[in-house]
């Protein structure tokens, strides 16, 4: 049998994940080819499980916390390991599964779990903090709870329902005029939703800025995004992936942003509600440690 790099793996599972797929036996069947993992699962039920059970994870001596369901659930996982020494990894499980694309972490389990049994290379990425909460992938304002994409929605319709979703909440937003705090320097502009990005990608794509977003670089993204016609195109194709766009969004960088707005917005930080307008994001730099594939050697 082959020797892994991690020995005390702990597993976070959300069941109500959006794939339907035999998660233990797949994981199983994956490290007992390799006689020296040993490993541990937890099941949530409810939020806020997945952080409680992988934080006590970390202090209990794990290797490795892994977490299978989707971007919420990675989230969750990521509060639970931030302050220790220990990595995680990704086992997709959900609809979109954004932050494993970011980091090129197949969307298969199968090989999720295979790369874990190989691989002794992690990418060390920024955390975004509002309060006392951080996000992985992004913060936003705007929708309403009923505008999102719903549980039915992304079991029907699968990465259709993020695109559906936001055609739908734009066509109920209004303008509103933002007042931003950028490191200290003011700007003030007008539109229908703001995004505060810590990652580049969305759903299993990639923005039309992605180029310049990076989880590792020490900044947040701020877009702000208008409602004309041509935006809301845009915004639906870079989320379908069918051709290159412009969201028609402003866009800037910062360490510490302050959003304010005429009218209160609902908040939300990876896809979880949390408050409404004013609020204060803050980057945490190089805040975890996430396991990646290997890098090839270039030629």
């Amino acid at each position: 049998m082959s020797t892994a790099p991690y020995k005390k793996i702990h597993i976070v599972i959300n069941p109500a994940s959006g794939k339907d797929e035999p998660v233990l036996n797949v994981i199983n069947d994956v490290f007992h080819q390799y006689e020296d993992i040993e490993w541990t699962i937890s099941v949530t039920k409810k939020f806020g499980d997945a952080t409680a059970q992988a934080r006590e994870a970390a202090v209990g001596g794990a290797d490795l916390v892994a977490g299978y369901g989707g971007d919420g659930t990675q989230m969750e996982v990521a509060n639970g390991v931030m302050g220790s020494d220990t990595p995680m990894a990704i086992l997709p499980g959900g609809t979109g599964n954004a932050m494993a694309f970011e980091l090129k972490i197949p969307r298969n389990l199968r090989q999720a779990a295979e790369l874990i049994c190989q691989s002794g290379n992690h990418r060390k990425i920024d955390l975004g903090r509002i309060g006392d909460r951080f996000f992985m992938l992004r913060t936003y304002t705007g929708p309403q709870k009923e505008e999102v994409a719903s549980r039915a929605d992304k079991d029907k319709l699968g990465v259709l329902a993020y695109p559906m979703a936001s055609l739908r909440v734009f066509k109920n937003l209004t303008k509103v005029h933002y007042r931003l705090t950028l490191d200290g320097q003011e700007v003030e502009d007008e539109g229908v939703m703001c995004y505060i990005f810590n990652a580049g990608a969305w759903g299993g794509v990639e923005l039309p800025e992605a180029a310049t977003i990076s989880a590792s670089d020490g900044l947040l993204d701020v877009l702000i995004l208008n409602k004309s016609a041509k935006s809301v195109r845009a915004f639906a194709s870079y989320e379908l992936n069918i051709g290159p766009s412009r969201t028609h969004a402003h866009h800037w960088q910062a360490r510490e942003i302050r959003v304010e707005s005429d009218s209160s917005q609902a908040v939300w930080i990876d896809g979880e509600k949390h408050g409404q307008t004013p609020f204060t994001a803050t980057v945490v730099p190089q805040a975890i440690s996430i396991v990646v594939p290997e890098e090839k050697p270039v030629r």
